[in-house]
This record gives C-alpha cells, sequence and structure tokens, in this order.
C-alpha cells in the first residue's frame, strides 16, 4: 500500500501535492490506538476458534484419520486454554505479556487447521481439483500445534497454575522463543518478581541483573516485556533488603540510556525512590543512591523529576551524617549539620502546614528506625554511602538550577566543603557537585547573590576549600574543578581579592597544560568587560607578577594560546598603561597575534586590535588611530 500510495503521488499535477497537503491538515486528527483488550477476551478467542475446529472435524468427509488426530490436538489445546483462563480470572497479580504473546500465536494456528478442516468436508468434484490437500498438510499442522501445546505448557508452568506447584524459575525453553531464548527467561523471571513469592522474587531480580549487566539488547528486552513495574514494587518491600537491593541493582543497570530512564520515570519510579533514599537500612540506601547517580547522568528530565520530588534532602542528610560544625557562640557545643537539616526541614514544613506524602519518609520519626543501624555501621559502608551521596548530588546538579538551588537551601554547601578535607571518590564527587553549583550561580545572578553572598559562612568556607585544593593537592583532576569554580564565582569578590587570584595565577605556571589553560579561563571572568570590578581585578593580576607566565602561554598552542591572548588582551584593555605591560613587550606579541590569528578567530582579532589600541595610546606617545567598529560605537 505504500507503494501504490506513492506511485499515485508522482502521477498528481502541481497542484495535487498542496491540495493534498491541505486536506491532510484540514482532517481531524487520527484516532487514539485501541486500549488493550483485557486477558480473558484475549483468550476467549482461540477457545472459540478450537470449538469451531472441533465442529469442522466431526464434519470431514476425507482424510478423516488425521482430521481425527487433529481434533485431539485441538482438545487439548481447549482444555490447556480453559485452564489458562480460570487461573487469570482467579489470579489477585497477573503478568500478562507472555500470555498475551501466546495466544496470539495459538490463535494463528488455530485459525490454519480450521481451514484445513473445512475442506475435508464433502466438495463438488470440480472444488476438489481446485482445492488440494494432502497428509504433508496435516503434519506441517500438526507440528504448529504441538508448538502452541509446548507454549502452553511453559505457560502454565511459569505462572504456577500447572496444579504442580509451579510458579518459580523456569528456565525451560518454549518452542515460541525458540530462536530467542533470551525472551523466555525475561519473561519467567518477570513473572516470578511480579507472582512468586519472595526468596524466588530476589532470585529474578538478581537473574534480571545479570542479564541486563553487560548487554544493551537484554536491558531494552527487559523494559519492552514491562519488567519496570515489578522491579520497582520489589524495591518497596521494606521488610526485606536484600530484595530492595536486588530491585535497586536491576533498575540501575538498565538505567543508562534515556529511553529506559524515562520508562523508570513514567512508572512513578522517581517517588518510589526518594522514598526508599528517606528511610532504609544504609546497604539499601548505598544501591538506592547509585541507582540516582545512573537516571541522572542519563536523562536531564530525570533531574527535573528528582528535584521536583526533592531527593535532593535526603541525599544532604544521608551525606551530613556524623558531621559538626563550629558553633561561633563559646560555650556552646557543636551542632551537626545532620541536625541543622532536619531543624530546617521541619520548618519548612510547619510552613507549609503539612508534609508532602512523598517526601514523608524522610522525616526524623522515621528515619528513626534505622537511626541506630546507621550508627553501628563499619566505617567503611558510612564512607560507601556517603560517596553515593555526593555522586548523586553531582549528578542531580549538572545542568540543574533548580537542584543546584535546593542543596545550597538544605545547607549542602556547607556539607561539600567540609568532605572536601577527605580523599579519593568522595572528595572528587564533592568537589564535582561544587562546580556544578558554581557554574549554575555563574549563569543566574539572582542564584549567584543569595547563594555566595560575601558575608556567608557557606560560600566563604567553600573558597578557603577550593584555595586549599589549589594549593596543595597536586592532581589536575581535582585542581581544574577546584579552578573552574572559582573562576565561575569571579563576580563574587569584592576589588583587588588577592586572597583568590594571588594562588589563581600561580596555576598559569603549572606544568600541566590543562590546569594552565582553565586558570587563564578563570582569570578571563574576572578582568572581561562584563564584570564590573574589571580594572581593579587587572591591576591586582599585573601586581601578582601575572603578565609573564601569561606571556608563555602564548608560546604553546591550541587552548591554551588562545585563551592566554584572550586574558593579555583585557588585562591590556583593563590596564593599559602599566609599566609590567611595556616591559614584557605584550604589544609587539599582540600584533604579531593580530596577524596570525586574524583568519581563524574574527572575534578574537577585534578584540586584539581594541588591546592594541590601549597599549599605543598609553605606551606609544601618541594617539594611535581607534579600530573601526570602536569609531562606529
Amino acid at each position: 500500500m505504500v507503494l501504490q500510495t506513492g506511485a499515485a503521488s508522482a502521477e498528481l499535477p502541481p497542484r495535487a501535492p498542496r491540495m493534498a497537503a491541505a486536506a491532510a491538515a484540514a482532517a481531524p486528527p487520527a484516532p487514539a490506538p485501541p486500549e488493550e483488550r483485557r486477558i480473558e477476551d484475549e483468550l476467549s478467542h482461540p477457545i472459540m476458534l478450537s470449538e469451531r475446529v472441533r465442529s469442522a472435524v466431526d464434519e470431514a468427509e476425507s482424510f478423516k484419520s488425521e482430521c481425527s488426530e487433529l481434533g485431539r490436538q485441538v482438545d487439548r489445546l481447549s482444555q490447556m486454554l480453559r485452564s489458562l483462563v480460570r487461573f487469570t480470572t482467579s489470579a489477585q497479580s497477573l503478568y500478562d505479556r507472555p500470555v498475551r504473546r501466546v495466544a496470539t500465536d495459538v490463535s494463528r494456528h488455530l485459525e490454519r487447521a480450521l481451514a484445513l478442516a473445512r475442506k475435508c468436508k464433502h466438495q463438488s468434484i470440480l472444488r476438489r481439483v481446485v482445492t488440494i490437500t494432502s497428509a504433508a498438510d496435516f503434519r506441517k499442522l500438526g507440528g504448529l500445534l504441538d508448538a502452541s501445546a509446548g507454549d502452553l505448557k511453559w505457560l502454565l508452568s511459569v505462572l504456577g497454575s500447572d496444579g504442580k506447584g509451579g510458579g518459580g524459575i523456569e528456565l525451560s525453553l518454549p518452542p515460541i522463543a525458540s530462536n530467542d531464548p533470551i525472551l523466555s527467561w525475561v519473561w519467567s523471571f518477570i513473572a516470578s518478581i511480579h507472582m512468586g513469592p519472595l526468596p524466588d522474587r530476589i532470585e529474578a531480580a538478581n537473574e534480571l541483573a545479570s542479564l541486563a549487566r553487560d548487554n544493551d539488547r537484554n536491558k531494552t528486552i527487559i523494559v519492552e516485556e514491562g519488567g519496570v513495574p515489578p522491579l520497582l514494587k520489589l524495591l518497596k518491600e521494606t521488610s526485606a533488603p536484600d530484595a530492595q537491593i536486588a530491585a535497586a541493582t536491576a533498575l540501575q543497570y538498565l538505567a543508562n540510556d534515556q529511553a529506559r530512564v524515562q520508562a523508570i520515570v513514567n512508572e512513578l519510579g522517581v517517588q518510589t525512590i526518594v522514598q526508599i533514599l528517606g528511610d532504609a537500612p544504609m546497604r539499601v540506601q548505598i544501591q538506592v543512591a547509585s541507582l540516582v547517580v545512573s537516571m541522572a547522568k542519563h536523562c536531564p528530565l530525570a533531574r527535573e523529576d528528582f528535584a521536583r520530588e526533592n531527593a535532593i534532602r535526603p541525599l544532604v542528610t544521608l551525606l551530613s551524617f556524623d558531621m559538626f560544625v563550629d558553633d561561633p557562640k563559646a560555650g556552646k557545643p557543636m551542632q551537626s549539620i545532620h541536625s541543622i537539616v532536619q531543624i530546617n526541614k521541619e520548618k519548612e514544613s510547619k510552613s507549609l502546614g503539612k508534609l508532602n506524602s512523598h517526601n514523608s519518609y524522610s522525616d526524623g520519626s522515621r528515619s528513626g528506625s534505622h537511626k541506630k543501624d546507621r550508627e553501628n555501621e563499619k566505617p567503611e559502608v558510612k564512607m560507601r554511602l556517603k560517596t553515593g551521596c555526593a555522586e548523586a548530588l553531582w549528578m542531580l546538579a549538572r545542568g540543574s538550577l533548580l537542584n543546584s538551588k535546593k542543596i545550597t537551601e538544605t545547607k549542602g554547601l556547607l556539607c561539600l566543603a567540609k568532605l572536601l578535607d577527605e580523599q579519593g571518590d568522595l572528595q572528587r564527587n564533592c568537589l564535582m557537585t561544587i562546580m556544578e553549583i558554581t557554574a549554575a550561580a555563574e549563569a543566574n545572578a539572582d542564584f549567584r547573590r543569595a547563594a555566595f553572598k560575601t558575608n556567608s559562612p557557606a560560600a566563604k568556607s567553600v573558597v578557603d576549600q577550593l584555595l586549599k585544593v589549589m594549593k596543595e593537592i597536586d592532581s589536575p583532576s581535582l585542581r581544574v574543578p577546584a579552578i573552574k569554580s572559582i573562576g565561575s564565582l569571579a563576580r563574587t569578590f569584592p576589588a583587588r581579592e588577592t586572597r583568590v587570584l594571588v594562588p589563581l595565577v600561580s596555576q598559569l605556571n603549572h606544568s600541566h597544560q590543562e590546569v594552565a589553560t582553565e586558570a587563564a579561563i578563570s582569570l578571563e571572568k574576572f578582568v572581561c568587560p562584563d564584570n564590573f570590578l574589571c580594572k581593579e581585578h587587572a591591576r591586582a593580576i599585573i601586581e601578582s607578577k601575572g603578565v609573564p607566565p601569561v606571556m608563555i602561554l602564548l608560546k604553546g598552542s591550541g587552548r591554551m594560546q588562545l585563551h592566554g591572548l584572550y586574558l593579555l588582551c583585557y588585562l591590556a584593555i583593563s590596564s593599559g598603561n602599566s609599566e609590567a605591560l611595556e616591559q614584557a613587550r605584550v604589544l609587539t606579541a599582540l600584533e604579531g597575534a593580530d596577524r596570525s590569528v586574524a583568519a581563524q578567530h574574527p572575534d578574537l582579532r577585534e578584540l586584539i586590535s581594541d588591546a592594541i589600541y590601549h597599549l599605543k595610546m598609553f605606551h606609544a606617545g601618541g594617539h594611535p588611530q581607534k579600530p573601526s567598529y570602536l569609531v562606529e560605537i
């Protein structure tokens, strides 16, 4: 039909395609796809077909022995179908994906049986000549019906309706899945999670996790065959931590693709996950935090859903467990960050007049059931939980202003700053989270002013810790995010902020190119015209002996040279009268660069011309001609 439509379109006169398009636009929208039929209706069709086949067999006048065998096979199928109907109508919970698939195949085979049986009725001689039937047709059909019987037997066993105590994990291979064994295993595992006893459900979830671990096709099959809802239901088994861990692990392996993460979100998975984060044993929370990491990493929409469900609060609460801050008032005992988070939450709840039902799981009274367990856990387990929560915060904050705001509102910024004293993955995850938050602050002035006030203890602590990382930790993977974070906060620092600028300038001399380049980029943000204090910062950078290392960057290539030029131009524009610029022969360097970068970076060429104009104005002793674009302005 597609080919015919295409051919017809090709023969239309020139105006016809436009008329057809207009008619299509004016036509009413296509109807919504029909809803899936009830499982009882799905099974009633093959039962009805089996009865028709039986009647046709009884009326056969040729191939009587073959028809008799055909009737025997159909009677067996009818009996199994009726057993399946009785089970489906009485079952409280039913996994119906394989039932529908098998029912469709059985119906197709019974329709062929009905057509063949009707050919064996009394017919005229001419009809018999036209309609040729042979014993081979019956043998081929018998094989199909035997396959349907095998499918139904497997299905009854998987569903536990065979009267033999089934319902456990069934690893036999039904004929319908002979070309794809994974499909039958997935069906069996999902059915066990959906309908089996708790031990079988845990084992089946672990088996699904094993299938999904390193195979994207298996992951897609699991999602398409309805594996997400029963896994989320298993995740809610608060009385069985092993079940929750098995479910969270399987979901985590599925959540490495945006479409599959969206499938979890569509089943209200975010609400369930936030509930578990708020109140569960620590080893369960570790695995659930990893699930949050995977979902937030691969799906921006999931990040926003987690923000709406306030996933930040339980994560910060867990991250701040066993942490204390100094009380500025002498004689007062230290107060835990965890308690600060709880106090803020209670205040927020009172102001709202009621607790949100999805977030009530993180309430102190609920989480108290596991508080003693957390206190008695081994230090390495606590460290794993904190590391996982910090990574979850990092992924949630990435590109999300809303989550970044929520972290600062829950005192999470202070917690993250203190954890920069740790080592390993926990330190890195906290640093990367701070980098994302400062990037959000750079892009949003209101958030920047609210979260990074100059008199804010949390903001001061963050800056102090970032400077400490820059000075004391000789690891590019940690120095780079610390440098980026300082650069993102460039507009928050007062004039001539040497406490920040001096260590940042020192990074220009770093032997690692990425460190030196990122230092140049961060310094650009201090001295670019968008920064109100650019002139004051430029003088401070020059007085900190920042010009010589910038000149060295120009001898590099790629990003290093490019950002060295940007920084040098901004310094010249803001402090063109500086003797340090003249002594370093900056004018000569920029004139040479103007010729070399003209073709590749037109915007930079204009900036270089502006910088040359300012340098000549102060050091050439005359009145240089302004660049054409400045004259027009």
